[in-house]
């Protein structure tokens, strides 16, 4: 049974950040004032800088409490904190300044708002950090566990209990099993029928009442959800079709009634959109400049070792379905052009000596940072393919299509799971799915640095 523990960290979780955000004023202070103040000009009171302080604390507590920050995230990655944390002292420092500008408080030191916006949001995360870290190895040791109660066999239940079962670090142990008809190999942890549920939560100390029914039981749904309201138990469905739904479906509703979006992408949000092609602009022309003495270089290479172009142009399926031009460094023979209709083999004659290279270090994709520019490509995505594979994968493999829901890109989740080359078409666009439901900034970076520290060696795709 919940017994107060989330509202009483939820409160706790204010408080430290309160505290934290003052820490960082502290500091922000001692160091603007105390250790690089150069005596020559005058500055605000103390108690000053304290008030203001204290006024951007509460902002950033009201904020996260509207914007969800202090609920349970036990079975959400540090990830979903981080990007929580940062948008939040973003949209404080932004909604602080203007109550300063509007205050005409305007002899703040600049130095120090800088200072302290630093440290407010490194502390916050630090913090957390450790926190999330030590519950999470409490909970591999058996503590801070929360006890579910799941009702049912099907396989809903049996996948959300093996997830259980792969990340100890959420704390959920399954005390047992409600099932009306339990098959013979489930009577091990079944601990009675549906209707004993009323029993069941008055003897056992139960958290959550997990509710995995296939869609011919759901007459029992007003029961179960009657029992678990008045024993105060929190109650979760699990939706017998859920494998036909995204990681994050979005929920909307008409005049009361909840509608669930079975593909909801957060790049179709227009927010997101601008961001990750502001991303795009910004890193492609900075890749473009950086390179370009290496392009030149690869350029005199090519028509020094063989005959013919030095751009290789393929056409390529991209977003939604649209055709596009995709360019890259020329690697193979003028007569061996690359087929539309099969792949390369690792260890063909077809390429170059010189070409050999450029793929082995990928450098011969260096022009794809013009298609990312011009808008056919995003520095990161699911590959791009071509038009010919993409008609006999989509009646082959299943969700295939949901890839070209967004724009392809030069690397991918993917790509930095080790999936390049000769690899499971299946593992690729499970991957590609994941990244596309669960797509983030922050998610777009950590592939970008992920594609860094795995270098350039490219396996021969």
């Amino acid at each position: 049974m919940i017994r107060g523990r989330e509202k009483f960290l939820a409160n706790l979780y204010m408080i430290v950040d309160f505290l934290v955000i003052h820490l960082a004023f502290l500091t922000a202070w001692f160091i603007r004032f105390v250790i690089i103040y150069s005596g020559d000009a005058g500055f605000l009171p103390f108690s000053v800088y304290a008030f203001w302080s204290s006024m951007y604390s509460i902002v950033f507590i009201l904020m996260g409490m509207m914007f969800s920050l202090y609920v349970p995230k036990r079975k959400k990655r540090f990830l979903f904190e981080v990007a929580k944390v940062i948008q939040l002292h973003v949209l404080s420092a932004f909604f602080f300044l203007s109550i300063l500008f509007l205050f005409k408080t305007v002899d703040f030191s600049r130095i120090y708002l800088f200072l302290f916006f630093l440290f407010a949001l490194g502390f916050t995360l630090t913090y957390r950090l450790i926190v999330k870290v030590t519950m999470n190895r409490m909970r591999n040791k058996g503590y801070n566990k929360q006890f579910a109660l799941v009702l049912g066999d099907g396989m809903q239940g049996k996948a959300y209990c093996q997830k259980l079962r792969e990340h100890p670090e959420y704390g959920v142990e399954i005390i047992g099993y409600l099932i009306d008809q339990p098959a013979p190999g489930d009577k091990e942890k079944v601990i009675g029928k549906i209707h004993d549920l009323d029993r069941v939560l008055e003897e056992k100390i139960v958290d959550e009442v997990v509710i995995a029914l296939p869609q011919i039981r759901h007459d029992n749904l007003r029961y179960i959800i009657s029992v678990c309201e008045k024993k105060g138990v929190r109650t979760t469905i699990i939706p017998d079709y859920y494998n036909f739904l995204p990681a994050k479906p979005y929920i909307d509703s008409i005049e009361g009634i909840p509608i669930i979006n079975v593909r909801d992408v957060p790049l179709h949000e227009v927010k997101n959109v601008i961001s990750k092609r502001a991303f795009d602009m910004i890193f492609s022309l900075f890749a473009l400049i950086i390179t370009m003495p290496v392009m030149l270089i690869i350029a005199t290479g090519i028509k020094m070792t063989s005959r013919g172009p030095v751009i290789f142009k393929q056409e390529r399926t991209g977003q939604d379905g649209q055709p596009f031009i995709m360019y890259k460094f020329r690697s193979m023979k003028v007569k061996e052009v690359d087929s539309e209709t099969t792949w390369t083999p690792k260890d063909t004659d077809a390429k170059t000596k010189f070409g050999d290279f450029l793929r082995k270090t990928s450098l011969d994709e260096l022009p794809q940072f013009y298609n990312v520019l011009i808008g056919n490509m995003s520095v990161i995505g699911p590959r791009a393919e071509r038009p010919y594979f993409v008609e006999k994968f989509k009646e082959e493999i299943p969700k295939y299509m949901v890839k070209h829901q967004v724009r392809p890109g030069i690397t991918g989740w993917a790509q930095v799971n080790g999936l390049r080359g000769d690899t499971s078409i299946r593992d690729r666009i499970n991957h590609d799915i994941y990244y596309i439901e669960n797509w983030s900034f922050l998610l777009d970076l950590k592939i970008v640095l992920l594609t860094i520290k795995g270098g350039l060696i490219n396996n021969g795709e």
